[in-house]
């Protein structure tokens, strides 16, 4: 078994689609481990909507390909369209970040995800659930690789969120 890591994402219907991903993940591969909720601007996006953002790890003996191929089917089932433009409004995105440590083109997929050293997004709520874990290719803790990020054009900002009763909000496990 793998520890899989993914990044979840929404800016349309926000607290739907992002349900609708963790129940999916969690019907499907059991126990989740989910950092809280951060809510951030777009990168890169002319649609101005905010997102609402979250890691979710699992342990999982899925091939790189047939995760990759499930979470399209989810993103799809939740009204993403696949001919959809790079940059354009989410009901719902999840990108593999990590499977296992493993590193390079797997399946199609490249890994470690690259975002995970440039977006606040994807780095914070990472380093909130593996602080002592390493990134497989730099080699260095995630908790040290979020310290060093230049965030400020990246904010992030806390998001309430409840989930089958937990509360996920930033400072509600303080």
């Amino acid at each position: 078994m793998s520890l899989v890591s993914v990044s979840i994402g929404s800016n349309i219907d926000r607290e739907r689609h992002v349900r609708a991903g963790l129940d999916a993940l969690a019907d499907t591969f059991g126990e989740l481990r989910v950092s809280q909720v951060y809510e951030s601007q777009p990168v890169g996006f002319e649609d101005g909507r905010n997102f609402y953002n979250l890691v979710a790890l699992f342990a999982c003996d899925w091939t790189v390909g047939e995760l990759q191929a499930w979470c399209k089917r989810l993103e799809f089932a939740n009204g993403r369209l696949p001919d959809s433009p790079k940059f354009s409004p989410r009901t719902l995105d999840i990108d593999l970040l990590d499977v296992g440590g493993l590193t390079g083109e797997h399946d199609g997929v490249s890994l470690p995800r690259d975002e995970i050293l440039h977006h606040a997004f994807v780095l914070k709520p990472l380093a909130e659930l593996l602080p002592e874990s390493r990134h497989p290719v730099k080699g260095e803790r995630y908790q040290d690789l979020w310290q060093q990020l230049d965030c400020d054009d990246q904010p992030l900002w806390p998001a309430s969120f409840i989930w089958r009763g937990v509360d996920l909000s930033p400072g509600a496990s303080d």
